[in-house]
């Protein structure tokens, strides 16, 4: 079926037997290079997505072709509907099947196959796997920790209802024996995303060299994307830290992961103030507040910004009351009405008399003013006025992100910063004219799209697909300059008008 004639280029040929292909396979030739492509058929049209993670897998079609680049270490394979050959099935050849749950959507398990199985990481929650699916090649990781057969997996229940584009998916979940009696485990198939901001942080300091501050805006703009949206679903992560924001090298997509110690906060029932790791922990934490708000995410990633921009933690302390200290030595001593806000118990204890550190002098004398604007207002001792994730997004710290030709130091293009849901969109809806730059609006019957995405540098024919409200932008986050066409209300046309 494959004929490989040079290392980058592959010929397809025609066979009757197959499904009709769209017009990106109907060449007997391409030359592809370091894109993948993967074409979704369904009925009234053809799909074309850079890359089917996250964005169109809650279509399922008859059939599907995908095509594969081998430059850049990546594999040659084109599949129509028809299993991989054994070739592709990784060294080891260990197939798992398993009976797994959708992660989102109705509770409909299904068989689900993975191979090339390698752990990635451990610790008191668990193991973490690396993994590949069979049917779509497609990397994984699988997170597999301990369950209390009491208890609900509070994790699974908060991943189940999440979905966001800076958020990793819960693809799959499934349950496992152990190796004792009774023992459970439950099972995590989450996206696979092959960094975090901890190790490219780290690999830059180790190169003596500091991070390009387009990579520091990008990372925290997307992650203050996600903090807007669990926010507004009323779920704090508790959790932030670099070692938690998985990014993507290549595209410097990141996606916030690890919801282990995330949680639906509820006005008026209490929750544990020992949570988050110690130098991304906010204060009220440290004074034992237990009616804490989900304004403790935003100190941590205030904390994440600061480290970024300096090298190193902003707040190393060796134990909670070193880190007040550490804290205390920055921002200065709390006053009274601030120790309130963040536990009133604490209202009487007395603290030395320490001034607050310039915050110039803070950071090193290159650090662009607005990044330093920016930390001040999220590492604040009262909870209430931090700036929300959305304020944070329209600050103009991410202007230049905002700017129609900014590209990565590689001279790719940003990734997907502007496609907001009509969810992301009512949270704060009088920030939504500086948070959608005039070139990637589009309205149509109140929604709006993102229009600067672009596959590569070149754009693919879609015709007629059809859509509905739920998913026009997952799909619309695909192609390059869309016409949306109302149809009976409901409906939606979409038309490629322009490409590159």
């Amino acid at each position: 079926m494959l004929d490989f004639c040079s290392q980058d280029h592959f010929y397809m040929q025609k066979i009757a037997s197959f499904p009709p292909a769209p017009t990106l396979c109907d060449s007997t030739e391409f030359r592809l290079f370091s894109i993948i492509i993967d074409c979704y058929l369904n009925v009234g049209g053809g799909i074309i997505a850079r890359s089917s993670r996250g964005t169109t897998g809650h279509l399922k079609p008859p059939y599907n072709c995908s095509v594969v680049c081998s430059i850049v270490n990546l594999t040659i394979a084109t599949i129509f509907n028809m299993p991989l050959p054994a070739c592709f099935l990784g060294d080891s050849g260990k197939v798992t099947t398993v009976v797994a749950t959708p992660g989102q959507g109705p509770d409909r398990p299904q068989e689900v196959s993975y191979t090339d199985i390698k752990v990635i990481g451990n610790g008191s929650f668990g193991v973490v796997y690396q993994a590949r699916l069979i049917d779509t090649q497609e990397m994984v990781a699988i997170k597999k920790v301990l369950q209390d057969k009491r208890f609900k997996n509070r994790e699974l229940q908060i991943m189940r209802k999440l979905d966001h584009c800076n958020i990793v998916r819960l693809r799959y979940f499934f349950y496992s024996s152990g190796e004792k009696k009774d023992e459970v485990y439950l099972n995590l198939v989450l996206d696979f995303v092959p960094e975090t901001v901890y190790r490219v942080a780290r690999h830059f300091n180790k190169a003596k060299s500091i991070i390009p501050i387009i990579y520091v805006k990008v990372y925290m703009y997307q992650l203050f994307r996600s903090l807007a949206y669990i926010h507004s679903q009323g779920v704090c992560h508790r959790d932030i830290k670099p070692q938690n924001l998985l990014v993507d090298p290549e595209t410097a997509v990141l996606k916030l992961c690890d919801f282990g110690s995330a949680k639906q906060l509820v006005r008026g029932e209490p929750n544990v103030s020992y949570i988050c790791s110690r130098y991304y922990r906010a204060p009220e934490l440290i004074f034992g507040a237990t009616d804490y708000t989900a304004n403790i995410d935003i100190w941590s990633a205030g904390c994440v910004l600061a480290e970024l921009l300096l090298g190193q933690p902003i707040f190393p302390g060796d134990s909670g009351v070193d880190q007040l200290v550490e804290i205390i030595k920055v921002l200065g001593t709390p006053t009274r009405e601030q120790i309130r806000e963040m536990n009133p118990n604490y209202t009487e204890f007395k603290f030395p008399q320490i001034k607050a550190h310039p915050w110039t002098k803070v950071f090193k004398p290159r650090t662009p003013p607005e990044a330093i604007a920016l930390c001040s207002r999220l590492l604040e001792y009262t909870p209430a006025s931090r700036l929300s994730p959305l304020e944070a997004c329209a600050h103009a710290f991410f202007d230049e992100l905002r700017q129609p030709n900014t590209r990565l130091p590689s001279g790719r293009e940003l990734p997907m910063l502007f496609n907001f849901s009509t969810t992301e969109l009512s949270i704060q809806p009088q920030l939504n004219s500086i948070l959608i730059p005039p070139h990637a609006r589009s309205h149509t019957a109140g929604f709006i799209f993102d229009l600067s995405v672009i596959i590569s540098k070149r754009a693919v024919y879609v015709q007629d697909v059809p859509l509905t409200p739920t998913c026009t932008n997952s799909i619309l986050q695909q192609v390059l300059f869309l016409q949306l066409v109302p149809e009976r209300g409901k409906t939606w046309t979409v038309n490629l008008i322009g490409k590159t």
